[in-house]
Order: C-alpha cells, then structure tokens, then sequence
C-alpha cells in the first residue's frame, strides 16, 4: 500500500478523470474521453507519488493542447 500522498493524488486524479470521461462521452470527444479513461486507471498502475503527478498532470493537460 503506498502512502498518503499517492492516495490523496490518486483522488484527484480519478475526480478530474470521471470528469472529462463523462464530458468525452456525451460530447462524443476522443481525446477527452481517453483522457479520463487513463486518469482514472492512471493511480492503479503508478505506485511512485511523483510519477503519478507527473502523469496525472500530463493526461489533465492532454485535451486542452490535443483538439480533433
């Protein structure tokens, strides 16, 4: 089990991910969508707290730079 800080960011980052997977799917957007399909599974697979952020702040940042 990994510390706090990973837990706390792996919230967040779930939060933020069912947000834009939820906007990606009504929307009918890829990039949103697959956004928050990777934030979510993102805190299941990182166990390092800086890496998490590291990614979780790419894929939160992804659909603001990525329009299709």
């Amino acid at each position: 089990m990994g510390d706090t800080a990973s837990l706390l960011w792996g919230v967040l980052f779930g939060s933020i991910g069912l947000g834009f997977f939820i906007y990606g799917k009504k929307q009918r957007a890829p990039v949103p969508l697959v956004a928050g399909i990777a934030l979510s599974v993102l805190p299941y697979l990182v166990t390092n707290t800086y890496l998490l952020v590291a990614g979780g702040t790419a894929a939160v940042l992804l659909p603001y730079f990525v329009r299709l």
